[in-house]
């Protein structure tokens, strides 16, 4: 396998703050409409002791250029090549809301190749095996830009920018698209710990959907429940960070 010193980080991979002797690996996966930029402050937090990686989806920043990707499939069959060569040591994933589905089926695609994960922390994101019929993602731009001004997902300076907003509502569009049309299919379950992070009072995740990501893995389960909304997380960055340093050590 290559090593470190040979991986290029491409297109999808950020690294803000390389840590070439961190002894562990955490890759992060944007919600819908985010960015790896999301990940920056965490990626300066944890540095050096955590090498932190940032996934960055077609369409957005400095990929605008290039088509969105639309499923989550499609999403994790194009990260298997891309973060496949990083496992050069224990190698931890945490998405949050759409991002934990992508790192989902992306780490059940890499242990079918014998990569298997330290861990997976699934944040603000029901379990696979409970999904809902939504349909945000067909509404005019007004229906989806109050979903997401309801969610507090993106700030609202941008959501009062009329050309950011014309230059970023594709991407968020194909990604609620992926989100609301994942469907999980039934296969061998993951064998790390995960971790299933919520909000007390997310709207779109019950505590039994969260729960439910312990039937998706032999390994340990933990829930934590955190107060506030979807992104409770913009909050409690520094105990969620706490969290994953401490199932590290």
């Amino acid at each position: 396998m290559a090593t470190q010193t040979t991986i290029g980080t491409g297109a999808w991979i950020r690294r803000f703050h390389p840590a070439p002797d961190a002894p562990h690996r955490l890759v992060c996966f944007p919600h819908a409409g985010g960015s790896a930029s999301f990940y920056f402050p965490v990626s300066r937090a944890m540095s050096p002791g955590v090498d932190v990686l940032a996934v960055q989806y077609p369409g957005r920043q400095d990929r605008r250029q290039e088509p969105c990707l639309d499923s989550i499939g499609a999403l994790a069959d194009a990260l298997v090549a891309e973060v496949g060569p990083w496992f050069d040591r224990p190698v931890t994933f945490f998405g949050h809301s759409m991002g934990a589905s992508v790192a989902f089926e992306l780490a059940s695609r890499l242990q079918a190749q014998g990569l298997v994960l330290h861990g997976l922390f699934a944040s603000g994101r029901r379990a696979p095996s409970t999904p809902r019929d939504e349909r945000v993602h067909l509404k005019d731009d007004d229906g989806l830009i109050a979903d997401i001004t309801r969610l507090s997902g993106t700030d609202t300076q941008v959501l009062g920018d009329p050309e950011i907003l014309r230059m970023i509502l594709p991407s968020i569009r194909a990604d609620y698209r992926a989100a609301e049309t994942y469907r999980w299919t039934p296969g061998p379950r993951l064998s790390c710990p995960v971790f299933a992070l919520t909000g007390d009072d997310d709207a779109q995740v019950t505590l039994d959907e969260a729960r439910a990501w312990s039937g998706h893995t032999t390994g340990p389960f933990t829930l934590k429940v955190f107060s506030g909304g979807h992104f409770y997380l913009n909050s409690k960055a520094a105990e969620v960070m706490a969290a994953i340093t401490g199932h590290l050590r």
